[in-house]
């Protein structure tokens, strides 16, 4: 849902895209300080505890706008490459392993249910990108699915800040459950996606496929 945006915040970010571009910052770059910053707001306030889940909430929504940043300015600079592409999807599961990771290393030994549901969300979720990258390397679209990334961290992120600021830790604990949920129809949604296309044109990507490794999926 909330990657159908995309368009809408790629315009937004056209003016700070092109006023980087002159300072001559590399999108790359971007890419990779915006999952430093993500990879610092997890790490540095999440394990306090507390009111610092609010606050690394947001830090790590600061950094993760540059996912859409960095992409403007590849756009607009004439920059997009396989590396780019590489870099964004990989460091995208960078960026999702902190996260998660973090809150399981918050809760180990303070609520063991919801450092398990934040496990369990981690893994689950990890499933979405590599059934659609899968898909696709089959030449099959599989952008199907009622939880993509965005909308799992968007709602993963205002669970924690609620929690950060008062709410009953109950509320991250089954919110990250339903988001791990959601994420296990998704990868559903896109076994079937490719079971359909499969089914009509059976020829579609040969078996020379079948031992390949997926290129990049969001």
């Amino acid at each position: 849902m909330f990657g159908k945006l995309r368009p809408l915040m790629a315009i937004v970010w056209k003016a700070p895209a092109r006023a980087l571009l002159a300072m001559g910052v590399h999108p790359n770059a971007v890419t990779i300080v915006g999952t430093a910053g993500v990879l610092f707001g997890a790490f540095f306030f999440f394990p306090q505890g507390d009111r610092m889940l609010f606050w690394g909430v947001m830090v790590i929504t600061f950094f993760l706008v540059t996912d859409m940043l960095d992409g403007t300015m590849a756009r607009l600079g004439g920059k997009t490459s396989r590396l780019g592409a590489f870099l964004d999807s990989t460091l995208d599961r960078v960026a999702d392993a902190a996260i998660f990771g973090a809150l399981v290393w918050t809760f180990l030994d303070v609520d063991r249910p919801t450092a398990l549901a934040a496990l369990v969300c981690l893994a689950v979720g990890s499933f979405v990108p590599y059934a659609r990258a899968r898909a696709e390397s089959l030449g099959i679209d599989a952008k199907v699915g009622i939880a993509e990334r965005a909308d799992r961290l968007v709602v993963a992120l205002t669970a924690t800040g609620l929690v950060g600021l008062g709410l009953p830790v109950a509320v991250l604990t089954w919110t990250l459950l339903a988001l791990a949920l959601a994420a296990a129809i998704t990868v559903g949604q896109r076994t079937w996606a490719v079971m359909k296309a499969s089914r009509a044109n059976p020829d579609l990507a040969g078996d020379h496929h079948r031992d390949s490794e997926p290129s990049a999926g969001a």
